[in-house]
C-alpha cells in the first residue's frame, strides 16, 4: 500500500473506477491516512528530542569552560560547574524520555498501520482488486483525502 505517491493511482487498470472501492475499504484507508499524518508528527518529535540530546551532549564536550557554563545559568546566579552539569544532566534526561516516549508511540502506530493495512488488503481483494493494484493503492486517494 502506498501512503504518499499520487502516481500510485495510475496503476489502476484501464476502466477501473474510484467508485469500485467498497465503503469499508474507504473507511480503512481514511484511518490509515490519519495514522500516516500522526506518524509525521511523531517523527517531528523524535527529531526534536534528538536535536535536544545532541545539543546537551555537545555542552559536555572536553574543555568545558566557565563561559558555556555561565550561559546555561540564569542571569545573576553564580556559575558553578556542578550546577551547570546538573542542568545538562536534566536536559539530557528529559530529551531522552521524550525520545523514548515518541519511539514507543511510533512502534504502537506501526502495529496499528500493519493491522489496518491487512484489513484494507483483504477488503480490496474481496472487491476484486488484484494484488498489484492493491499493493500500489494510495490510501489518501482511496480515502478521498489530499496530502
Amino acid at each position: 500500500m502506498n501512503a504518499a505517491s499520487p502516481a500510485a493511482a495510475s496503476h489502476a487498470p484501464a476502466g477501473a473506477q474510484h467508485d469500485a472501492v467498497p465503503a469499508h475499504a474507504r473507511q480503512l484507508a481514511a484511518q490509515l491516512s490519519g495514522l500516516f499524518q500522526k506518524d509525521v508528527q511523531i517523527v517531528k518529535r523524535l527529531n526534536d528530542a534528538h536535536d535536544r540530546l545532541q545539543n546537551a551532549n555537545e555542552q559536555l564536550s572536553p574543555g568545558l569552560t566557565p563561559g558555556p557554563i555561565a550561559a546555561l545559568l540564569p542571569d545573576g546566579e553564580p556559575a558553578t560547574t556542578r550546577d551547570a552539569l546538573q542542568q545538562i544532566h536534566w536536559q539530557i534526561h528529559h530529551a531522552f524520555c521524550d525520545y523514548q516516549h515518541a519511539a514507543e508511540q511510533r512502534r504502537q502506530l506501526a502495529v496499528d498501520v500493519g493491522e489496518l493495512s491487512q484489513q484494507l488488503t483483504e477488503s480490496l481483494s474481496a472487491a476484486g482488486w488484484n494484488a498489484d493494484r492493491v499493493r500500489h493503492a494510495n490510501v489518501h486517494t482511496l480515502a478521498g483525502t489530499t496530502t
